[in-house]
């Protein structure tokens, strides 16, 4: 069991690398703790905002987000309380298990509302020990958390376990402790470039915390996408700096106490800091992920396939023995269905926009195949216009055949375009 675990865990490591990767350290000194977080994401809706307390969860609170979770607001990815309780989210991978027996606890209905009370609730590791133990924590399956305070201690809340601790230092990224080795954790470029970086020293002034920061941070070639947003906490003073899109000569700070006289309030974080060339790329790049139109027409385009197939399978059993060139309805007919499952393939993945091309998935080698049909559009796309261009001219086919593979064509076309704009056609 323990050999599948981390058999998963390297698996995780590895897909991490093409997917949304975060990071996060803690540096306690001389009685003062400073904390990094760095969300690495390529949502373009970055915002902190303030939350005060009520009587049943009296604490008010800081939190850093850019995951919209409907009528919950934003779900936070970080955070500090007016006594100094920091938390981090990171993306992780931590397996199902049946030897742990959570029928008993509560369970969590609201995740978002959930992570927000513990800050509103809680002062210390302890005090959030025994909170979330009152849980089926376990919900958070693709999620680990930690939590500092004011003292420095912390405690790293897995799946299934929680970890206390209390180092001077400690670099936390997309994997669970418990079941990942420190050889296998500095796979992740970012967790190691935190670990060598405190090798040499430890401090908690902000500049020091800012190379760190930088250091960790991700930069992404294609798009320039990576770490939407720094957060440096400091929970002796009750600060906190941000860092907007990797820009690290440029920080807007926050009081929390200050901000939480004013009330609740949210602040969108692009918005607080000069125009940058790098994010405005991001927010003006086109995917169907967001762009409602784009989605409907790679839906379109897959339906229009997957017909195109049965029409013509059906035309080509029914004319085989009339129609000149019917042979080639046998090519279209895979072809259409394997553009079918494509079209569903971008809708679903939206590594593939951001990442180098062809694009790799390391769990469905399936994806990876089909980021080879752009080129093979490109390729096939001039014979089959011409072909398309003589059997309109000699009229070789009925009209309606003949219609549904001129639009395939102007889809191919179409599509090719795309393609040539998400940047699928080169390897960066």
């Amino acid at each position: 069991m323990k050999s599948i675990k981390i058999v998963f865990a390297l698996l995780f490591l590895l897909s991490i690398n093409i997917a949304n990767p975060c990071s996060m350290y803690k540096v306690t000194k001389n009685g003062k703790t400073m904390v990094g977080c760095n969300e690495d994401a390529w949502r373009t809706t970055s915002h902190i905002w303030f939350e005060i307390g009520n009587k049943k969860a009296p604490f008010g609170a800081a939190f850093t987000g850019s995951r919209f979770d409907g009528k919950n607001g934003y779900a936070p990815q970080s955070g500090m309380n007016e006594h100094g309780l920091i938390f981090s989210r990171l993306a992780s991978y931590h397996p199902e298990s049946k030897n742990f027996n959570f029928k008993n606890r509560l369970k969590i209905t609201n995740p978002t509302q959930y992570l927000k009370d513990i800050l509103h609730t809680c002062k210390t590791v302890e005090d959030v020990k025994k909170y979330i133990e009152k849980y089926d924590y376990s919900y958070f399956i693709e999620d680990v958390f930690i939590y500092i305070d004011a003292s420095g201690k912390y405690i790293v809340v897995e799946p299934y376990k929680i970890i206390l601790g209390n180092e001077a230092s400690y670099v936390l990224s997309n994997f669970c402790p418990s079941i990942t080795s420190k050889e296998d954790a500095s796979k992740l470029e970012r967790y190691q470039n935190g670990v060598l970086f405190l090798n040499n020293k430890i401090e908690t002034d902000l500049e020091f915390c800012r190379k760190l920061s930088d250091t960790m941070h991700v930069c992404r070639e294609k798009i320039g996408d990576g770490t939407l947003l720094t957060s440096i906490w400091d929970n002796t003073c009750g600060t906190v700096n941000l860092y907007f899109y990797h820009k690290y000569d440029k920080t807007i700070q926050f009081n929390i106490k200050d901000e939480l006289a004013k009330g609740n309030h949210i602040l969108k974080v692009d918005s607080l800091f000069p125009k940058n060339d790098e994010f405005e790329k991001l927010a003006s790049y086109q995917i169907p992920h967001n762009n409602d139109i784009l989605r409907l027409f790679l839906v379109f385009c897959g339906l229009f396939f997957f017909m195109s197939s049965v029409y013509f399978l059906l035309n080509y059993l029914k004319n085989r023995k009339t129609d000149k060139f019917n042979s080639i309805k046998l090519l279209l007919i895979p072809f259409g269905l394997i553009l079918f499952y494509y079209m569903y393939v971008l809708n679903t993945t939206v590594n593939i926009f951001y990442f180098a091309s062809p694009y790799k998935s390391s769990y469905n080698s399936l994806i990876s195949l089909t980021s080879y049909l752009p080129y093979l559009l490109l390729v096939i796309i001039i014979p089959l216009i011409r072909f398309n261009l003589k059997l309109i001219k000699e009229k070789l086919w009925n009209n309606f055949a003949l219609v549904t593979i001129s639009l395939n064509s102007l889809l191919y076309l179409i599509l090719i375009g795309f393609f040539v704009y998400w940047r699928f056609y080169f390897n960066f």
